[in-house]
Order: C-alpha cells, then structure tokens, then sequence
C-alpha cells in the first residue's frame, strides 16, 4: 500500500509536468491561469501524497499553504483579467 501512494505522487508529479508545456504553449492569457491553477493543485496533491507514503505530517503543512495560495492566487489572476489589466 505505501509503494502505492509514492508511485501515485510520482505520476501525480508527470501530470504537473505536461501541464506546465500547457503553461508554456497556452495560446491564450486565460490558459495560461487555468494550467498555473492546474500544475499547483498537482503539485499539492503530489505533496500529500508524498507525506502519507514518507509518514511525515510536517508536508501536511505545507500542501495546506500551496493549495490555499494557489487558490489566492487564481482569484487575483482572474480579477486582472477582468479587468482588462493583461
């Protein structure tokens, strides 16, 4: 079961990794946000993930702090664009 959850937070990690060529290549501001959104909640589950296989609470901490800045910081890309300010 343990092997289980490193693998899932390896591959959770290779989805972050196609979503950052998304990053890359958005054609578009928009898409841009949706994949930065998209690469930080797998890089959180990753991290949680990660902490149950390792046994280690303190990772705990800091996917809470990734996935509440993660979700702050989409609200802000999305009032700038909103706005018309990109």
């Amino acid at each position: 079961m343990v092997e289980i959850l490193g693998l899932v937070a390896i591959l959770e990690l290779a989805v972050a990794g196609l979503l950052v060529v998304r990053l890359a290549m958005g054609p578009s501001v928009t898409d841009r946000v949706v994949a930065l959104n998209a690469v930080s909640t797998q890089a959180t589950l990753s991290l949680l993930f990660f902490a149950a296989y390792a046994d280690r609470t303190i990772y705990l901490d800091v996917a809470l702090w990734m996935a509440s800045f993660s979700y702050l910081g989409a609200l802000v890309w999305a009032r700038f664009l909103e706005r018309g300010l990109l």
